[in-house]
């Protein structure tokens, strides 16, 4: 069953007709009841059921949440539903329900926990939904023809609710490899609309004395803050919110795990996870076949300094459960696992969240290097995406087999929870869009930092001038965004609005057209993030990181173990824009912020790196291991079919792995593309009884607020 039947919530209005939709969700895995008659006890990991009820009684919020804890609490007739990594205590709950007279005051309060739950709140009758800022959470929303505004943080379960065709305009737009605001926005379901990152959606009541409900409102309930703050300041504050995130996902875990990749994003998450005080801190660093990788010798070399208080031991390379130690790749570890504490074979009572006053202050380090025969290329074992539908297709796809071996091993060790540095590189390496913004305010300070980028990047004098010196609109900008020519990839200075793409050989002339008219539509009422050129790209790709990360998410769900990426925080997200543009990015330090921010958490030795690794030839080397699966993918494509790629084309490529046209344009999207269409055409379940799909409320042990 794919992913989003696994996790999903709606929210429904407060009519008979929203309580037979809530009939409608689609059927559970487990016992092939519908969601609404799941019993609606505590909220609960595993993929319990909760449903939170109207004043009337019939079904406000139903959540099947397979990790995320679903918090929630009543007074009169205002209620608050948080959906988060953590379970929220009914004294917070009430702290900030009680003292909000209104939706602004609610925010105020909110904006003190971290930023990582889905907010749904009813407050003098009306229902307002919100996601994150950082886009990690999104809200989706469709008029259902007999209960009218139904919304989900799943756009898949509302098309499944309206029966919504796909839109090829938006399949068409996937098919590039990265869309800029607002077209990431276009939902792949005709008559599904997503609320957009920073906005929430209000769902009025009828009007005294009606039976008419209006519409559903957009409004905007969160402003980037102003980059006015010194490094010192800004990285303690980037401390204190990067510590807090982790926290809320894995505080009280006895047993975690981490993505150790050997770069500085991860590192700093690892000793972040490491002050939680689990009982076991599991890291795992896929080595690089690229023998001149950096990533591993500065993965082993943060486990030496992370255990040296301890005794480690050798132990044997990682494996699979079921295979015997081997002992040809050695692994650094902390102090040696107690064998009174509980392990993945006998796990405890309450393998959730076990007490913690007794968790010792520093975790058993465990630390399992993959060999890198053992990661897949980029393309493997493409029918495996058919696991998960995704919200919508995603380049990351074709990177899925190497994600589900990381997650498998790191749910072998016995983890509760995972962790991964995502988000870092979006955050804190800084893009040279910003030196627009400099430029404005610190013209010096600005051309000095772009000559240093200028020389490091091979950047030429008079395009950079010119560059600099353009004021074109965003509108403007955006309606030229794509093109039919091939686009240089290095020595063209980037400081416009974005990213410049070109579209592929392989579309149709009715793709190019679908997305060229896109872009022109979208540009003629295009609004941009910030008014300022690099905020506003700084903030997008924050948030097209985060819409990318949903698929580790949904890989996670899969196999059995949550998945999160603390930097995608909207704390984290505010601590990084507050700071000021030449003290958050130079060319001269790397990630500096970051740095300052884990200075006293990450050892100092650590924090010296300044380079990074790249996995660019496992890309290539895949399409040359893997063109038979590519072209079987391409045997009787969806998207051939409908009429948006050149199939016969796209299976000569599978044969020419190496072809300059596929070193000029990646076909990933493409792929994302084809695999997600297979997987929608057979993503739901048979629809239940007529029986089954009536006063779903009899069948409901009720959780009223």
């Amino acid at each position: 069953m794919p992913g989003h039947l696994r996790d999903y919530f709606v929210v429904l209005p407060d009519s008979a007709a929203g309580a037979a939709v809530a009939g409608r969700l689609p059927v559970r895995e487990s016992t092939g009841r519908s969601a609404a008659q799941e019993s609606t006890g505590p909220a609960a990991a595993g993929g319990d059921g909760l449903t939170v009820l109207h004043p009337s009684g019939r079904p406000w919020v139903v959540a099947r949440t397979a990790f995320r804890e679903v918090s929630h609490l009543r007074r009169g007739d205002d209620a608050l539903v948080l959906i988060g990594p953590d379970r929220v205590p009914e004294s917070v709950l009430a702290g900030l329900l009680e003292g909000a007279r209104d939706r602004a005051g609610l925010e105020r309060r909110l904006a003190r926990r971290p930023g990582l739950h889905h907010v749904i709140a009813r407050l003098s009758g009306q229902t307002w939904i919100r996601g994150t800022a950082s886009g990690l959470r999104r809200i989706y929303h469709a008029r259902h023809p007999e209960a009218g505004t139904i919304a989900s943080d799943r756009p898949a379960v509302l098309a499944r609710l309206i029966d919504a065709p796909l839109d090829d305009g938006a399949l068409a737009l996937r098919m590039l490899d990265f869309l800029p605001h607002p077209l990431s926005r276009r939902v792949v379901w005709r008559g599904v609309h997503e609320t957009g990152a920073g906005y929430g959606l209000a769902l009025p009541v009828a009007a005294p004395g009606t039976a008419a409900v209006p519409g559903p409102a957009e409004y905007r309930w969160w402003e980037p803050p102003a980059p006015e703050l010194p490094l010192a300041e800004g990285a303690r504050a980037l401390g204190e919110a990067i510590a807090a995130s982790v926290r809320a996902h894995v505080g009280g875990h006895d047993r975690i795990s981490c993505e150790l990749s050997g770069g500085l994003d991860s590192t700093a998450l690892t000793f972040a996870a490491r002050a939680t005080g689990p009982r076991r801190l599991s890291l795992l660093t896929v080595a690089a076949r690229d023998r001149y990788s950096e990533d591993e010798t500065w993965a082993r070399r943060a486990v030496e300094l992370a255990g040296q208080d301890d005794h480690p031991k050798p132990t044997a390379p990682d494996r699979h459960a079921d295979e015997p130690p081997a002992t040809d790749r050695p692994i650094a570890t902390g102090r040696p696992a107690d064998p009174g504490r509980s392990t993945a074979a006998d796990p405890p009572a309450d393998p959730g969240r076990p007490a913690g006053p007794d968790r010792p202050a520093d975790p058993d380090l465990e630390h399992r290097v993959i060999p890198a025969d053992d990661a897949p290329y980029f393309y493997a074992d493409l029918a495996s995406c058919a696991a998960e539908l995704n919200d919508e297709p995603l380049p990351v796809a074709p990177g899925r087999a190497r994600a589900e071996l990381l997650l498998g091993r790191a749910r072998a060790t016995g983890s509760r929870y995972h962790l991964t540095g995502y988000g870092g590189d979006e955050l804190f390496l800084g893009l040279p869009h910003a030196y627009q913004d400099l430029f404005h305010g610190n013209p010096f300070t600005a051309w000095n930092h772009l000559g240093g980028l200028r020389h490091q990047l091979g950047w030429p004098l008079l395009p950079t001038v010119k560059a600099l010196l353009n004021r074109s609109s965003f509108p403007r900008w955006l309606a030229g965004a794509v093109t039919a020519e091939a686009q240089p990839v290095a020595r063209t200075p980037l400081l416009s609005w974005g990213v410049r793409q070109s579209l592929r050989p392989w579309f149709t002339e009715l793709a190019n057209s679908l997305i060229v008219e896109e872009f022109r539509a979208a540009a003629e009422h295009a609004e941009p993030i910030d008014p300022w050129r690099g905020r506003h790209v700084d903030i997008d790709a924050v948030r097209m990181g985060a819409r990318h990360f949903q698929a580790m998410e949904d890989i996670g769900t899969t196999i059995g173990l949550p998945v999160a990426a603390p930097f995608y925080d909207d704390r984290v997200l505010e601590a990084t824009l507050a700071v000021r543009l030449p003290d958050r990015i130079s060319p001269w330090r790397y990630k500096p912020l970051l740095v300052e921010a884990m200075r006293g958490v990450v050892p100092d030795a650590l924090l010296a790196r300044t380079t990074k690794d790249h996995m660019s030839s496992d890309e290539h080397q895949g399409l040359r291991e893997h063109g038979p699966e590519l072209a079987e993918l391409w045997t009787g494509s969806r998207l051939a079919e409908r009429g948006l790629v050149d199939g016969r084309q796209l299976l000569r490529l599978a044969a020419e792995p190496f072809s300059p046209v596929l070193v000029e344009h990646s076909i990933s999207s493409t792929v994302a593309g084809e695999t997600w269409l297979r997987t929608a055409e057979n993503a739901w379940p048979t629809a239940p009884s007529r029986s089954d799909r009536t006063s779903p409320l009899t069948r409901t042990s009720e959780a009223i607020l």
